[in-house]
């Protein structure tokens, strides 16, 4: 009975271990540049200044104020795109995840207001994904130089 149990737990443990090696991990972004009022907030926090080198994660927002804009590198080492954010603009990382396993990434920007300006790279697999939502699209690239806008209803 006791040889079942420590089968059972070490098949367990194994595949929780394995469950680990073929989950999705997630990705970073790095503001590269900035000019003006630019602010971050980062889920179940306030607004903060954003700075130049600040890493950003999946779930977190930023945004420019008049006269201000940020450059954002997908990946540093990669380096999968830049993303200009320009000025009145409020952008979140909705997605920013690599699954090593089978070579995918998943990218999903979510453009509530205002404007951005892309440049991507070419995907190297099929089955990834580099998309741009706003409130009434969604947008898929597979790698290019392009621009989003969404202008407030007034």
């Amino acid at each position: 009975m006791k040889i079942l149990k420590l089968i059972f737990v070490l098949a367990l443990t194994l595949g929780v271990v394995s469950l680990g090696f073929t989950a999705e991990a997630k990705r970073i972004a790095t503001i590269t540049e900035l000019k003006g009022v630019v602010e971050v907030k980062v889920p179940k926090q306030p607004w903060i200044p954003a700075s130049v080198g600040m890493l950003l994660n999946q779930g977190d927002l930023i945004r420019t104020k008049a006269k201000s804009s940020a450059i954002l590198n997908l990946d540093a080492a990669a380096q999968t795109a830049t993303v200009e954010v320009k000025e009145d603009s409020q952008l979140a990382l909705a997605e920013l995840l690599e699954d090593k396993a089978t070579a995918t990434q998943t990218t999903l920007l979510d453009l509530a207001l205002g404007e951005i300006l892309i440049k991507a790279k070419k995907l190297h697999s099929e089955k990834s994904r580099f998309e741009v939502k706003t409130p009434t699209s969604i947008v898929g690239v597979r790698g290019t130089k392009f621009s989003v806008t969404v202008k407030a209803i007034e």
